[in-house]
């Protein structure tokens, strides 16, 4: 029997067992697809086979085969593994390294058709998408990411036993509660080459230390004094201020930290910046990946490579993974970003394809132009979440997923107001506000650090601009703000400034003194 593409080939596997050249096989084919077909452009792969518990374990270390010790991973661990155990939770069939060569860890419990699934998923699709999108290509390097992550375990382990667990855990404790704020958000920085941070280690410790103790031993202390506009913007300028990365500002100007405190803020201000174009690419990056399995399986089952049973057991999964519940259904709790991510791949094939009117006005510059993985190659490399709903949401979409937006106001006495339905402007509102939602400018609290009493107590001074007045939540800030101070080992003050830039509220923490070992003074 003839294929679109010839003869039907030799089935990959029968039945559910696999072994390894099964798996190379699988591999093989699917590169086949990917490479030949697609167009995909991808990193070496390795394939890593693991158990259950090990998966357990990866979940607990955000996924990386190396990671220095914590006590919060095996905190997650055994969070994930009492769920898992109880039948409450399902594990991921995968977890992809963006590195180089790129790693996915494949379940050993999978059956053949899924272990075809991951890979085709992650070892092609997600693999292409961190390889070619230009905030990975921006921010990471794939090439040392593994070289590093083993100098820090290292490191981190020769700090505890030189300096004591205790003390090291207490550093790592307060840089993983900044973590999220030890990010640059912006071009312009230059990208590190992770391979050269040990070999460079030593000689920015000494010229760092060097720096340090000219700022701060010259540095009044004592009665607050006036200063002029011109020694504030001085002063502020010599700091690096304002400064929205606090781990980086606190790792170049704490004045009592030691040398190794500053490299643990530096390892994880790279791991930070390692995970920070995952938090901006989710639906982009599993809706990449998504597209492609289902393509790479589709063409698999056509050249009859997988049998009917392996293939109605990939629609079975695929299924769960794409599904979306809709908002009145007591599941909802917002999209699914692999659902989301997928349908508008599909959608965007198809405005390529067949456009109707509508698309034509909507998308001129896509709309019909035959080549649907040329475009949406383009826009995987060129988009991040924000943008790519912003300019993809299409209003076929909107209607298919029944999306409207509600609006809460306090001044309605009764019910909720609906601010956009199916109309023309309420595609536009709609689309303009879903891509907000994935705007981590948008929703991350916007905080900097604007200045330092380098005069008088050296107070360290923070602002957070509340985006629509919401204002930080109490408890955690307070537990995030003595972290900072014990870093600081100063005082340290946040205020809360309003949409009209008044100061609202203020918060101050005070740094601790530890009675076994001042690792902070």
């Amino acid at each position: 029997m003839k294929t679109i593409t010839g003869y039907k080939q030799k089935l990959l596997f029968e039945g559910a067992d696999w072994d390894f050249p099964t798996l190379q096989r699988i591999h093989d084919a699917c590169e086949d697809i990917a490479l030949g077909e697609l167009g995909l452009d991808v990193y070496p792969n390795q394939i890593e086979v693991i158990t259950s518990e090990q998966m357990l374990d990866a979940y607990s270390s955000t996924g990386m085969p190396l990671f220095y010790r914590h006590w919060s991973f095996g905190k997650h661990f055994a969070h994930h593994e009492a769920f898992y155990r109880r039948g409450m939770r399902d594990l991921a069939y995968e977890i992809v390294i963006n590195s180089s060569p790129c790693i996915s860890y494949l379940m050993e419990e999978n059956s053949a058709t899924m272990q075809t699934l991951v890979i085709a998923h992650a070892a092609f699709g997600h693999n292409h998408f961190f390889k070619n999108n230009y905030l990975f290509r921006l921010w990471t390097d794939a090439e040392g990411i593994l070289d590093y992550l083993d100098f820090a375990k290292g490191y981190i382990s020769r700090c505890e036993e030189r300096y004591g667990e205790v003390a090291v855990e207490r550093t790592l404790d307060a840089a993983h509660a900044l973590m999220s704020h030890g990010v640059h958000r912006y071009a312009g920085k230059t990208q590190v080459d992770l391979r050269q941070e040990e070999k460079r280690l030593q000689e920015r410790r000494a010229h760092e230390e060097k720096i340090f103790n000219d700022l701060w031993r010259t540095v009044p202390v004592g009665q607050k004094r006036n200063k002029s506009d011109r020694d504030l913007e001085r002063r502020r300028a010599a700091l690096g201020l304002p400064q929205d990365n606090i781990l980086y500002f606190l790792e170049k100007s704490a004045p009592r930290l030691h040398s190794w405190q500053r490299e643990i803020l530096r390892i994880v201000r790279h791991v930070a910046q390692y995970f920070h174009p995952q938090r901006q690419t989710k639906v982009m990056n599993e809706g990449t990946a998504t597209y492609v399995h289902y393509n790479i399986m589709q063409r698999l089952h056509e050249r009859g490579q997988i049998s009917d049973g392996s293939y109605f057991e990939f629609l079975k999964s695929h299924t769960n993974v794409v599904f979306q519940p809709m908002f009145d259904d007591r599941r909802f709790s917002g999209f699914n970003p692999y659902a989301l991510g997928f349908a508008m791949m599909q959608d965007i094939e198809r405005i390529v394809k067949d456009p109707t009117a509508e698309d034509r006005e909507w998308f001129p510059d896509i709309a019909g132009r035959g080549d649907a993985m040329a475009v949406l190659r383009d826009i995987w490399a060129n988009y991040r979440d924000e943008s790519f709903v912003s300019q993809f949401l299409s209003p076929r979409l909107m209607r298919q997923w029944r999306m409207f937006q509600l609006h809460d106001d306090p001044e309605i006495e009764e019910g909720i107001l609906v601010s956009a339905i199916h109309d023309e402007r309420g595609y536009r509102r709609i689309r303009r506000q879903l891509s907000r939602d994935y705007d981590i400018g948008h929703t991350d609290p916007a905080i900097e650090i604007v200045d330092v009493d380098l005069a008088g107590d050296r107070r360290l001074l923070l602002q957070h601009r509340a985006a629509n007045d919401e204002f930080l939540e109490e408890d955690d800030l307070k537990l995030v703000l003595q972290h900072l101070a014990d870093l600081w080992s100063y005082d340290v003050l946040l205020e809360e400034l309003d949409s009209k830039e008044n100061i609202v509220r203020k918060h101050v923490a005070h740094p601790r003194t530890f009675s076994r070992q001042s690792e902070f003074a």
